[in-house]
């Protein structure tokens, strides 16, 4: 079936999710979790898996082995898709809205090795910075996962690109506030503006940084 929006019950089954974090309500509305929130993520997928890539749904449990907060369920579903050079494609559906995000989230240690040694490079460091002013002119968040909280070992602290050196990741992305055109196909417009404005981006990276060679962490899907 073709997109269609994520249906105005998949924001409200997050809303009421933030009140009862538990087994007991997950258990009785599980049906609404299939039918508004896992399946339009599928046919969103379909949808832009020719251009971009196939997406895919994280898992909605929470990983609590080493939390102190124990509730069981993630209060938002993201999906995501990866490029052949790297980048990932990300969607999120919460209570607030949607995020539409794009880029390497967070970085294996060859390609962090890579990425400061780019951005320390006059050449290719001041083209990211470009590129990064850019997207903030447009309205988008430029982040990481991680950051540290001054230049990395071996770089000058006054490093003219410091504040990019201290990224763990790059990535670019952009909150949408709930509104009606997120239950119709217009979500499509959104997403894919998201992610061609994000495409200078990904090209530097792809060109500096690719994929990691290193053996893959557990995914969490």
């Amino acid at each position: 079936m073709a997109f269609t929006g994520f249906p105005a019950a998949a924001f409200d089954f997050y809303a009421r999710l933030e009140l009862d974090n538990s087994k007991t309500f997950w258990t009785a509305n599980k049906a609404i979790y299939e039918s508004s929130v896992k399946q339009p993520f599928a046919e969103l997928s379909d949808d832009v898996e020719r251009r971009f890539s196939a997406l895919r749904l994280f898992r909605p449990y929470r990983d609590v082995r080493f939390s102190k907060d124990k509730t069981p369920y993630k209060t938002a579903a993201g999906a995501a898709g990866e490029s052949d050079g790297g980048s990932l494609f990300y969607v999120q559906v919460s209570a607030e809205g949607l995020f539409v995000g794009c880029g390497m989230y967070t970085m294996a240690t060859d390609q962090l090795e890579r990425f400061r040694a780019a951005i320390d490079a006059n050449r290719s460091g001041s083209a990211i910075a470009r590129v990064a002013d850019d997207v903030r002119t447009k309205g988008y968040e430029i982040a990481a996962m991680d950051s540290l909280k001054t230049a990395p070992r071996g770089f000058p602290k006054d490093h003219p690109r410091v504040e990019l050196l201290r990224l763990k990741g790059l990535t670019m992305g952009r909150p949408f506030p709930l509104a009606k055109w997120m239950h119709t196909p217009k979500v499509i417009d959104r997403i894919v503006t998201v992610w061609d404005d994000a495409k200078a981006m990904n090209r530097w990276l792809e060109r500096n940084v690719g994929p990691s060679t290193l053996a893959p962490s557990e995914p969490d899907f």
